[in-house]
């Protein structure tokens, strides 16, 4: 297919494309009813459809342009106080795991899903099932990969917890069961009409995982809200949250026609709406128009928890130090943020 016959193609980029992430979009430009493709700054290689891309459709859903962790996204929460009551990060963070794990085997320990979960009802007998289990299941815990809780510093010296986890198993299912609905359009796509009662099922489904990936974020901050109130007597300012989630497909009115915006790994920047994003250089910046908070506020320092005792996704040079827990997770101070996905 010829260029000027291939949707709109909007790139913020520092470095040229690599091979193979320009392939990948190549192919989802020519896929069948992409209207318009935007390729975020960390844009990068991922199964299908590549993360830190955003596209708009007509009347198709993708969802390998939306992945499986549906709802993914990051929590950000003032305390009312400074970091310099953190006087040492690795005992404090030491305690993080007993707060928030990374997952949970005993359902007997697993909290209770808020009122607007605990009724809600997927789409088919298969994911009912796996709400029923893995979604109670897993309901405050952490997980793995990329997924963080985080204590911070702004500019201003003021702390901050960042929480960054999606929907859990429960993403992933929702993904592969209407993949396995999804009628195959070439290059390894497949996709659902909108209009279609499969379409709306999966529409449904994906509302129902960003809204349990948000009262997840939700959950964690509290139970690590309630460690530090007990440790370092400081009290979270849920006025100022921040929430976004990068992970999604919803329906927009763009330029005046009605899309379908699929982001996988990208966050919308529409209506002074506020969210977490991930500064070329890797910094935690947030994108912001609240009152109180300026444009371009940038996180100065990070102490991150991760689960898996990583810390993928931050910049070469990220780690100054690090100090091991006692469950052998490694707790790793920064001078400077960290990237939000």
């Amino acid at each position: 297919m010829v260029e000027s016959l291939l949707p709109p193609l909007h790139t913020w980029l520092v470095n040229p494309l690599q091979g193979d992430v320009r392939d990948a979009i190549g192919r989802l430009r020519r896929a069948t009813d992409v209207q318009h493709i935007a390729v975020m700054p960390d844009v990068h290689l991922s199964a299908d459809v590549c993360i830190g891309v955003a596209m708009g459709t007509s009347h198709l859903i993708y969802p390998q342009a939306v992945g499986g962790d549906i709802g993914c996204g990051i929590l950000a929460v003032p305390f009312d106080a400074t970091a310099d009551c953190i006087a040492d990060p690795a005992r404090l963070l030491a305690e993080f795991p007993h707060a928030v794990p990374a997952r949970r085997w005993n359902r007997k320990s697993a909290p209770d899903l808020p009122d607007e979960l605990a009724h809600a009802t997927l789409s088919c007998p298969q994911l009912q099932k796996a709400w029923r289990h893995q979604a109670a299941l897993e309901f405050g815990t952490l997980g793995s990969g990329n997924h963080f809780a985080e204590l911070q510093a702004d500019g201003d010296n003021r702390l901050w917890l960042m929480v960054h986890t999606g929907s859990r198993a429960i993403g992933p299912a929702i993904r592969d069961h209407h993949l396995g609905q999804a009628e195959a359009i070439g290059s390894g796509l497949r996709a659902l009409d909108a209009n279609s009662s499969k379409g709306r099922d999966y529409l449904h489904d994906v509302t129902v995982a960003r809204s349990y990936a948000a009262a997840n974020r939700r959950h964690i901050a509290l139970s690590i809200g309630t460690l530090m109130a007990s440790m370092s007597h400081v009290t979270l300012q849920w006025e100022l949250a921040i929430m976004s989630d990068h992970n999604h497909v919803e329906s927009e009115i763009h330029s005046g026609r009605s899309l379908w915006v699929h982001r996988k790994g990208a966050m919308t920047a529409a209506g002074g709406r506020v969210g977490c994003i991930a500064r070329v250089d890797g910094s935690g910046e947030l994108s912001c128009s609240r009152p109180g908070l300026p444009r371009g506020f940038v996180f100065e320092r990070a102490w991150r928890r991760a689960p898996d005792g990583s810390h993928r996704g931050a910049p070469e040079g990220f780690c100054s130090r690090a100090a091991k827990t006692n469950d052998g997770h490694l707790v790793r101070p920064s001078p400077r943020g960290s990237a939000s996905r």
